[in-house]
């Protein structure tokens, strides 16, 4: 049986490096920024275009639910409505680990799902962006909680659930007990969702 794992992730968190791992571990695919190519050759749009206008709201109006792309949607919609298709058919054909994009929320009805978020303490995040992500110390701290916003805001905006709210999630963790600790449970749990029998 084929399984799905989604990462939600504030920003500077070391949720990304997680998913990476876990699909290490796991031997399946992990899609982020792949997912971004994959719409491109469907759509025919280029990735920068994509890339432009992925994981964000439109400003304009006020669009609710995930439809089929057609002419009366913005780039937006029309960016974020593909990759929704693309994460399905994913989640029919592959195990995989899949980071943001709504993933939880797309797959909500399918059974082999585990959704989880990732979240940590101010100080981490900043001391992981800082170090890793090249920001600027004085600014990694308005930079964190302006990333975080928009990803709250695109997933509010195209699901009728709030960001990071733990109801929504199989499984929250503070990344600060540990990257690999993070990567442990989570594969504990899925071996024990899915029944898997994985070797050590």
């Amino acid at each position: 049986m084929s399984f799905v794992i989604t990462i939600g992730r504030q920003y500077g968190s070391g949720g990304r490096y997680i998913a990476q791992e876990l699909a290490k571990k796991l031997k399946i695919n992990f899609y982020d920024n792949e997912l971004l190519t994959k719409a491109a050759e469907k759509t025919g749009l280029s990735v920068d275009y994509i890339k432009a206008n992925e994981e964000k709201k439109d400003s304009l109006f006020a669009f609710m639910g995930l439809n089929d792309v057609d002419n009366t949607l913005t780039a937006v919609q029309k960016v974020s409505n593909t990759q929704f298709a693309i994460i399905r058919n994913l989640a029919s054909k592959e195990s995989c680990v899949i980071v943001g994009r709504c993933a939880n929320y797309v797959l909500k009805d399918y059974k082999n799902v585990l959704n989880v978020f990732i979240h940590a303490p101010m100080e981490d995040r900043i001391h992981r962006a800082v170090t890793y992500y090249g920001l600027d110390p004085k600014k990694a701290k308005d930079s964190i909680k302006k990333m975080d916003k928009r990803r709250a805001g695109y997933h509010n905006y195209f699901t009728e659930e709030k960001w990071g709210d733990a109801t929504n999630y199989d499984i929250c963790l503070n990344s600060s007990i540990g990257i690999n600790e993070c990567v442990d449970i989570i594969i504990a749990a899925a071996k024990n969702k899915f029944h898997l029998n994985l070797e050590d």
